[in-house]
């Protein structure tokens, strides 16, 4: 796996595991695509079962960890996106994260969601913290944070896959 840093690498490997929603070791298409939404990209359903085609060298219909990092080291651009998007998505974190504890609690949710003049009920406030709270401690962490994001892109794209 050459042409990495080990923080590099390391950064990766949470990427993977961000959008490997089932935590088996792989990505299907809705996950890969989810994973390029991310990144900003608009890929239509063909350029990501092109994409997945081109990835899977072992040809089991799944993108495993170094085949992601094969096809990264092969597209330079990929990794730059990659790696930039994972500030991104920190910067985004870091927005709620008023007190910088590295977790978003609900009274920091309810002022940010105030700020940008979306105003939660109680209600929703409760249901926004238990949905990526998957360790019950009614905070929501920076893992679990890119974990909802990750479930999100999936969830928009899947409708556009199923071509």
């Amino acid at each position: 796996m050459s042409g990495f840093e080990d923080e590099q690498l390391n950064q990766l490997k949470d990427i993977f595991a961000k959008f490997d929603l089932d935590s088996d070791g792989s990505l299907t298409i809705l996950e890969l695509a989810a994973l390029l939404r991310s990144l900003g990209l608009k890929p239509c359903g063909d350029d990501v079962h092109v994409l997945l085609a081109t990835m899977d060298m072992n040809s089991n219909g799944f993108v495993e960890f170094d085949e992601l990092v094969n096809a990264i080291v092969d597209l330079p651009e990929l990794k730059e996106e990659i790696l930039v998007n994972q500030e991104h998505l920190a910067a985004a974190f870091n927005l709620f994260d008023r007190n910088g504890n590295d977790y978003i609690t609900a009274a920091e949710l309810a002022g940010a969601m105030s700020k940008m003049r979306q105003p939660l009920t109680y209600k929703e406030l409760t249901e926004m913290i238990k949905e990526p709270d998957s360790n019950g401690d009614d905070m929501i962490s920076f893992d679990e944070f890119a974990s909802v994001m990750a479930k999100w892109a999936s969830e928009y794209l899947s409708p556009a896959l199923s071509l």
